[in-house]
C-alpha cells in the first residue's frame, strides 16, 4: 500500500507542477517521459498522450485518404452495381458522385442498401431515398477541431477538398482516432504481408507490427519483454519514447534504424545484424534446420 500511495502521491506533485507552472510542451512531455520510466504510467498511456498533442498539431491533409484512393459509387448505377462495389470494398462509406470526383451529391452507407436484397424491393429503389449529406472539410483544418465537428455532428466521413473546393480525398473519426489509439485493425485488413525480408548484405526489413515470436523465429535469438509482444514495442521501450524517422538503437545483437513512423506507431525499421548471426542463420539454412 505504501508503494502505491508513494506513486499516486508522486503523480498528484506531477500534474500540480504541469498545470501550475508555464512550460512548453516539449518539457511538459519530458515530465510525462520521465514519469513513464519511473513507473507511474505505462507506455501506452504515455503514447496515447502523445498522440493527443499530435492532433491538436495535425491537420486534414496529413491523415486523409488521397483522391487517387477513393471508392465511389456513381449516381446513376444500379443498386446491384452498387451492392458489387460494397462487397468487393469492403467499406462501410461511399462517396455518391455525379460525372466526376469534384461533384459529391451524398454519401451512401452500405447498411442502407440491406432493404435491396430481392428483386421485388430492388425494382422500387430510389437512390436519393436513402443518400445521406456530404460533409466538406478544408484540406489544412487541425484534426483536434476536425473530431470535435464530428462528435457534435455525429458524423463519421467527410470530404476534403483543396483550395481550389475540388475533392482531395476523404477523411473519418477512425483516421483521427488512430493518431491516439494506434491502428485500428478490422477483418478487412490484409493478414497475408511478409513481415520480414532480407534486403541487402547483413540487413533486413522489417514491420513495426511484427510479433516478437515470429522476429525471434526468424532469427533465431531470444528478445523478449513481459509487456510487448511486437518489435516495435520493444523498440519504443528501449528508446523511452515513440521514435522518428532516421532514429537508432542497437539491442543485443541487433541494430534498429527506424525507416518510416507516424504519429502513433513504427511502420518499417532497418535490422541490421552481427556477421556471427548472420553466419549461423545461413548454417542453419544449409543444413535445413
Amino acid at each position: 500500500m505504501k508503494s502505491n500511495n508513494k506513486k499516486t502521491n508522486w503523480f498528484t506533485v506531477l500534474i500540480s507542477k504541469l498545470f501550475k507552472v508555464k512550460e512548453d510542451r516539449a518539457e511538459l512531455l519530458s515530465h510525462l517521459r520521465d514519469s513513464q520510466r519511473k513507473g507511474i504510467i505505462n507506455l501506452d498511456a504515455l503514447m496515447m498522450i502523445e498522440g493527443v498533442f499530435q492532433v491538436s498539431e495535425m491537420r486534414v491533409r496529413d491523415i486523409m485518404v488521397p483522391r487517387s484512393h477513393l471508392v465511389v459509387v456513381q449516381e446513376d448505377l444500379g443498386v446491384e452495381d452498387m451492392l458489387d462495389i460494397v462487397a468487393n470494398s469492403g467499406h462501410s462509406r461511399f462517396p455518391v458522385v455525379d460525372e466526376s470526383l469534384d461533384e459529391v451529391v451524398g454519401i451512401l452507407l452500405a447498411k442502407d442498401l440491406t432493404h435491396y436484397n430481392d428483386e421485388a424491393s430492388r425494382s422500387s429503389f430510389v437512390l436519393k431515398d436513402i443518400l445521406r449529406p456530404a460533409v466538406f472539410v478544408p484540406e489544412s483544418k487541425r484534426l483536434n477541431v476536425l473530431l470535435k465537428d464530428f462528435r457534435q455532428s455525429r458524423n463519421h466521413m467527410a470530404m476534403v477538398v483543396d483550395e481550389y473546393s475540388g475533392v482531395a480525398g476523404l477523411v473519418t473519426i477512425e483516421d483521427v482516432l488512430e493518431q491516439i489509439v494506434g491502428e485500428i485493425d478490422d477483418e478487412h485488413d490484409a493478414a497475408d504481408v511478409t513481415n520480414i525480408r532480407r534486403s541487402g548484405l547483413l540487413l533486413y526489413s522489417v514491420r513495426g507490427l511484427t510479433p516478437l515470436d515470429e522476429f525471434n523465429q526468424y532469427f533465431d535469438s531470444n528478445l523478449i519483454h513481459e509487456k510487448f509482444d511486437t518489435i516495435a514495442g520493444l523498440v519504443t521501450h528501449e528508446l523511452g519514447h515513440l521514435p522518428e524517422r532516421g532514429e537508432e538503437v542497437t539491442i543485443d545483437d541487433f541494430h534498429f534504424k527506424i525507416i518510416s513512423a507516424n504519429s502513433r506507431r513504427i511502420n518499417n525499421m532497418q535490422v541490421s545484424l552481427s556477421s556471427d548471426v548472420d553466419s549461423e542463420m545461413n548454417e542453419a539454412i544449409v543444413n535445413g534446420e
